[in-house]
């Protein structure tokens, strides 16, 4: 069962990884964005482990729901609604109770990739996030290994592809070549999930 500790371990895990990623997260943004997804995405994280350890969510939901409210609240450009529905969302599903299974859990996060397709409009093979998000939720069934390789391996599949959606598609071929930044650091997020289960 997993309970609102996992969860805080998640974001505590997911802020160190994004930290230690930042300036590669950036270096991927920088040829077909702002060249700010490292550094908004620290900001962000850092300000949901600091709410989180002020304010203490004592379910998984509401540990998301916070952690998604903090990310749209300091997050600049695209990423924070994102990544803020994708939280939300997922919390939301997630209900109020004190501990969820990880079937329940991952019924959840399909709810939140859901939401964000809703509202970027992508579809797997876009070039977005969601490219790394539909697979890692698809294995997510067998464990939280076999999801962290369908990320990486989805936003490493993004570089050969045209970006459709997103600041990259506005400059048509020219995205072809380039691994997408929010695929990237989706699979971040993916893989905190086995350090925040120990694995």
């Amino acid at each position: 069962m997993l309970d609102a500790d996992f969860f805080r371990r998640w974001m505590t895990a997911t802020a160190a990884s994004v930290d230690r990623e930042a300036e590669r997260l950036t270096a991927l943004d920088s040829p077909i964005g702002d060249a700010d997804h490292g550094s908004n995405l620290q900001r962000g994280f850092t300000a949901v482990v600091a709410t989180l350890e002020k304010e203490a969510p004592d379910t998984p939901g509401a540990v998301l729901m916070l952690a998604g409210r903090q990310l749209v609240s300091t997050v600049g450009g695209a990423s924070g609604p994102l990544y803020g529905t994708l939280l939300r969302r997922t919390g939301k599903a997630l209900g109020d109770a004190a501990e969820v299974t990880e079937e329940q859990f991952t019924d959840a996060l399909r709810t939140g990739i859901d939401a964000v397709m809703a509202l970027g409009g992508a579809v797997p093979g876009d070039a977005t996030m969601i490219d790394a998000l539909v697979p890692a939720v698809d294995a997510l069934a067998d464990s939280f290994g076999a999801a962290k390789t369908a990320a990486e391996e989805g936003a490493v599949a993004t570089t050969p592809l045209q970006a459709r959606k997103g600041r990259a598609s506005y400059l048509g071929e020219r995205s072809i070549g380039h691994q997408d930044p929010g695929a990237t650091s989706s699979a971040l997020l993916i893989a905190a999930l086995l350090e925040a289960a120990g694995e």
